[in-house]
């Protein structure tokens, strides 16, 4: 394996806190687009990505209080998978709609994305379990080791090693993620080891996904189509095993509400639609732009999140937040440096 002082590809992947069920396409070249039109697009993403994280933390244990993670994620899944189908369909004879290709399920290539697909259902629901038992302003913090995992994951997996600065940056984001921790008021062990466990799978998932896209002639959204699909088949057993399904029905009322389903399909059509928001983001904007906001986007999360769920952040869990901010943006910055340099 190369050994050569770099990383993997700069992706989206290094930014969000959303996962989404496809990787953002690949910038080949910097284009200028009317201001307009770049506003729309990174507002766009602004309000999706916003939603996907306030509407979980609504549904997982706000005002529904529904703390049943497993099947939030599948039945998030099935709408996506649905409104998938239906887009592809009209793209069939709408081409502002053909951007996804009609829908495919090869069993051979499905087998080879398989593994991808493990990581994926584990970096979902590990996700929602991590936002389901933290404030919302600690969820930046909690998952902010994706970053410091992808480094570690980058060296041990593809051998590749990483420019001093990006480290420095790592550093930083951890320094955040103790001092955050330690100062966080509302403080849960379980919900910080989901929150490390999904950066881990977040960053495993980076990493494979740019193997697995081969399989699928590089297409990101045939791609889409498989771990969609096998992401419900797996998830199906777990939410069966886990004694969700029998609690909901003994005890949830919230079932018998129509707002509650609508809430649950509008959280998971707003689901896939970052991955559109964020293939117009990389499609309509520069890489430096993609990281201004998701930098920007975080800290919007964050002061939102006092100012809805009235989450108190003591001074400590104040620095945290702050480091673990500063640390990503300048991850990000690094990386797009190194980017442009080469």
């Amino acid at each position: 394996m190369n050994s050569r002082d770099e990383d993997i590809p700069m992706s989206r992947k290094d930014l969000e806190d959303e996962e989404p069920f496809l990787p953002a396409p690949v910038q080949s070249r910097e284009k200028h687009h009317p201001l307009p039109l770049i506003a729309a697009v990174v507002s766009f993403y602004f309000v999706i990505s916003l939603s996907v994280v306030f509407l979980n933390k609504i549904i997982l244990s706000g005002s529904t209080q529904f703390p049943y993670a497993y099947f939030v994620t599948w039945y998030q899944l099935v709408v996506a998978l649905i409104v998938l189908l239906i887009w592809a369909q009209i793209g069939k004879s709408n081409k502002i709609f053909s951007i996804i290709p009609p829908y495919e399920f090869d069993i051979n290539i499905a087998k080879k994305v398989a593994p991808l697909t493990f990581v994926y259902v584990g970096m979902l629901a590990l996700n929602n379990l991590c936002l389901q038992h933290v404030e919302v302003t600690f969820y930046q913090v909690a998952r902010s080791l994706s970053i410091n995992f992808t480094i570690l994951f980058t060296y041990l997996i593809l051998g590749k090693k990483t420019s001093k600065p990006a480290l420095v940056a790592c550093f930083v984001v951890f320094l955040g993620f103790a001092i955050g921790s330690y100062g966080e008021i509302n403080f849960s062990m379980v919900g910080v080891i989901y929150g490390v466990g999904s950066s881990a799978f977040v960053a495993l998932y980076g990493i494979y996904v740019q193997k697995t896209l081969v399989i699928v002639d590089n297409n990101q959204w045939k791609l889409l189509h498989y771990n969609t699909t096998l992401a419900i088949i797996f998830l199906t057993p777990l939410v069966l095993l886990s004694g969700e399904i029998s609690q909901i029905i003994e005890t949830s009322e919230v079932i018998y509400s129509l707002n509650f389903w609508i809430l649950m399909t509008v959280t998971g059509i707003t689901g896939f639609g970052i991955n559109i928001a964020m293939f117009l983001q990389v499609k309509y904007t520069s890489a430096l732009t993609n990281t201004i906001s998701g930098t920007a986007k975080s800290c919007v999360q964050t002061v939102l999140a006092v100012m809805i769920f009235q989450n108190p952040i003591s001074t400590l869990n104040g620095m945290g937040i702050l480091l673990a901010l500063f640390g990503s943006s300048y991850y990000g910055w690094v990386r797009y440096q190194e980017r442009i340099s080469k």
